[in-house]
């Protein structure tokens, strides 16, 4: 293992990029968590906070802004990063927008051009996304009723607890440089399988209720949701139904030599409140 207490964390306060902090701290690391209003500031729109970021650093885990101008902005911050003699890049990118192409295999790209060993993790949907994601969090919590798009559609709900010790690994031990690793649960199960268990679990009479597109359409409108960020939703959404990333993979047996978490261990270790 190389020292790992150069690694600077991208979104260090946000959904993975905590969890990533604090594996990289199970593992002897000292993490620089940047952001916006972090320890470290880094900000996407601030190429100024990019240079002082990198002071030091020896690996960086890269969430991107997520908007149009990420594949440019991970291509400039990815040359900097080498010019500041950065030797790894891990980027989070998405099985689901990765198999749908466009702007996310952009980014992709971007990250590979200047020449620093790289890694990129394609994760399915989180399986913490029941708590932690508001258009599907919000409905359990506040209705005990959610309602998508997805019919009977299967995905490999994966635990972020794995997304990020994968990720850990990758920036502080070597063989992981040009690989890609697509990151998923040990099995595939429906949205209302899932609400079933969590209902189980947690004793609450939850529901799934499928929807039609047009009808989840007309809901995202009258809850407020812009139209482009709703049809982006559903084609996230559609690419459940029609299972087009349904199959677990091995990616997590393959970083750490263990099978993934299932999807019962984060429901029996999460509490979905009394509703």
């Amino acid at each position: 293992m190389n020292d790992p207490s150069r690694v600077l964390v991208l979104g260090g306060t946000g959904k993975t990029g905590s969890r990533v902090a604090s594996a990289l701290r199970r593992r002897g690391a000292d993490p620089a968590v940047a952001s916006r209003r972090g320890p470290v500031r880094f900000d996407w729109a601030d190429r100024s906070t990019w240079g002082p970021a990198l002071e030091g650093v020896d690996a960086v885990y890269v969430v991107d802004s997520q908007g149009p101008d990420a594949p440019e902005e991970v291509r400039a911050f990815a040359g900097l990063a080498a010019g500041a003699g950065v030797r790894r890049l891990v980027l989070l990118s998405s099985r689901t927008l990765g198999e749908m192409g466009g702007d996310l295999l952009a980014t992709e790209r971007a990250v590979k051009e200047p020449g620093v060993r790289w890694t990129i993790l394609r994760p399915t949907w989180f399986a913490q996304n029941f708590t932690e994601l508001d258009f599907i969090a919000s409905p359990l919590n506040d209705t005990g009723e959610l309602r998508l798009p997805t019919g009977d559609g299967r995905e490999a709900f994966i635990d972020l607890e794995d997304l990020a010790e994968v990720a850990a690994v990758a920036l502080t031990e070597d063989g992981h440089a040009g690989r890609t690793y697509v990151l998923s649960g040990p099995r595939s199960f429906s949205f209302a399988e899932a609400v079933g268990e969590i209902a189980r679990a947690s004793g609450r009479a939850l529901r799934f209720v499928p929807v039609s597109e047009d009808a989840y359409r007309a809901e995202l409108a009258a809850a407020g949701y812009p139209d482009a960020v709703a049809e982006e939703m559903i084609a996230v959404l559609r690419h459940v139904r029609l299972e087009r990333g349904w199959e677990p993979t091995d990616g997590v047996l393959r970083v750490l030599g263990r099978p993934p978490r299932d999807f019962a261990e984060y429901v029996a270790r999460t509490d979905f409140g009394t509703g």
